[in-house]
């Protein structure tokens, strides 16, 4: 397989960490040699860590413009090797979500959009705190490898027009580094530095065209629609700066999508939704998603087109297919994809109950996730291991009716210790009031080169 590893001979000699760091901190741009300069030199061993922390606390306080973020990735996506699909036919289009509770997309719109004909190069990641990694779902499903070379992930999407794996050791190093800093110096709310780390690892997987889903409320990482903007703004304006079409759409996370959270009950949710059977939330954002990666792949005159696609592939069959086959190509058992009630329980199974008439009113998505997480479904820190069995599966959700003794979610565990836990996170995540409230819309803006839209379907 053939890869590039693009860096520069400059000589950055006349630079000094202390210098740009001081630049920074004291509200200066820094130039991109200067940003280069950093990296170059944290992923070499040259600069310690304590003085790249004092460079990340500087970049969080003073903020990083356009320019500087654009280069921070620049930086970040040469530290390793950029994978070279031009051999592939079509315009490689992958897609991109900033993460949430009960967010399976990927795992659906996936071989829609390969079955369509689009070729989609996944490298996803792995779950930790309350929001789920796609990484861990796939694993979920007994015998299925997301550790590949690049070599066997060259032969995997020429051979299905998709693939999913992890990230290697060689695709954006520094990233890998950087995050693992950020998260212990309180630097990584940060949404330049944000913008930098995704699309760092999505231009070096060897995408033309990339769509993203950036989320916000309660069980995102962007809390407020405003700061989904922004960060929106910056993921499109890197794109775009490194020559691929590049599509974002600002969704409601205020409440989880779909009913199932958790690795194996996502991946059967998923399976639903690829058989024309899916919640509704989640097959209207991922035909959106789908569409629009169909659109940029140049298989649909627009977006709508796209849309109608999407839709087919999953009425024609063909989409649910697609998946079989790349679950066989990757190692998973396909039986289970098939006739997924033979998936093993988990030990406990615990219904919750309404203990009053009324209205789901709000739900706090943030601690279903934790809840989730407590039963098994999450990391509390990078060394544990996830259970795929446990998960929960809502029954109601916001805007839905409830009456005393009806059942609203039922909590799958192996973890008999944390139960309990769980079961008081959940209850205290939902707020029953006496009337209905006014439904949120899922998608509320579209931002793409010529700026921020409202979004209308």
């Amino acid at each position: 397989m053939n890869q590039q590893k693009k860096g520069t001979n400059r000589d950055n000699n006349h630079y000094n960490p202390v210098s740009v760091i001081r630049k920074k901190r004291d509200g200066e741009t820094l130039s991109n040699e200067e940003i280069e300069y950093l990296i170059q030199q944290y992923t070499t061993d040259a600069m310690p860590d304590y003085q790249m922390s004092a460079f990340l606390m500087a970049a969080f306080l003073n903020g990083l413009n356009d320019n500087e973020a654009a280069a921070l990735t620049h930086s970040m996506l040469h530290s390793g090797i950029i994978v070279d699909l031009s051999h592939v036919p079509g315009i490689k289009v992958d897609k991109h979500s900033t993460g949430g509770v009960g967010d399976k997309l990927s795992l659906i719109l996936a071989p829609i959009v390969a079955a369509c004909g689009v070729p989609v190069p996944m490298i996803s990641g792995r779950g930790l705190g309350h929001s789920g990694g796609t990484l861990d779902k796939l694993e979920s499903i007994p015998g299925f490898t997301v550790d590949i070379d690049l070599n066997r992930y060259k032969e995997i999407i020429e051979k299905h027009n998709l693939v999913l794996a992890g990230q290697t050791e060689e695709i954006a190093p520094a990233d890998k580094r950087l995050y693992a800093l950020r998260d212990v110096t309180a630097t990584v709310e940060s949404i330049p530095l944000i913008a930098g780390s995704i699309m760092s690892k999505k231009l070096a997987e060897g995408i033309d065209a990339l769509v993203l889903d950036v989320k916000f409320g309660s069980g995102a990482f962007m809390k407020t629609v405003e700061d989904a903007k922004k960060l929106a703004k910056t993921l499109v304006g890197i794109g775009e700066q490194f020559g691929k079409e590049t599509i974002a759409y600002i969704t409601d996370m205020n409440r989880p999508l779909g009913n199932a959270v958790g690795n194996w009950l996502e991946v059967k949710e998923s399976i639903d939704c690829l058989n024309g059977d899916g919640p509704s939330d989640v097959m209207e954002i991922s035909h959106l998603l789908a569409g629009t990666m169909i659109y940029l792949g140049k298989k649909a005159d627009n977006i709508s087109k796209g849309i109608e696609l999407s839709r087919s592939a999953v009425s024609n069959g063909s989409a649910i297919q697609k998946w079989i086959d790349i679950v066989k190509e990757h190692g998973g058992d396909i039986n289970f994809i098939k006739n997924p009630e033979s998936y093993p329980k988990a030990s406990h199974i615990v219904d919750l109950n309404s203990d009053a008439d009324g209205v789901i009113a709000a739900m706090d998505t943030y601690l279903v996730g934790m809840a989730s997480l407590e039963l098994g479904a999450g990391r509390k820190s990078k060394e544990e291991t996830v259970d795929p069995q446990a998960g929960i599966m809502l029954h109601k959700k916001t805007g839905d009716s409830v009456e005393k003794g009806e059942t609203f979610a039922t909590l799958y565990t192996n973890k008999k210790e944390t139960l309990n836990n769980a079961i008081e996170m959940l209850k205290s995540a939902y707020s029953i009031g006496e009337e209905a409230i006014k439904p949120v819309r899922l998608i509320t803006h579209k931002v793409d080169k010529n700026g921020i839209h409202d979004y209308s379907d």
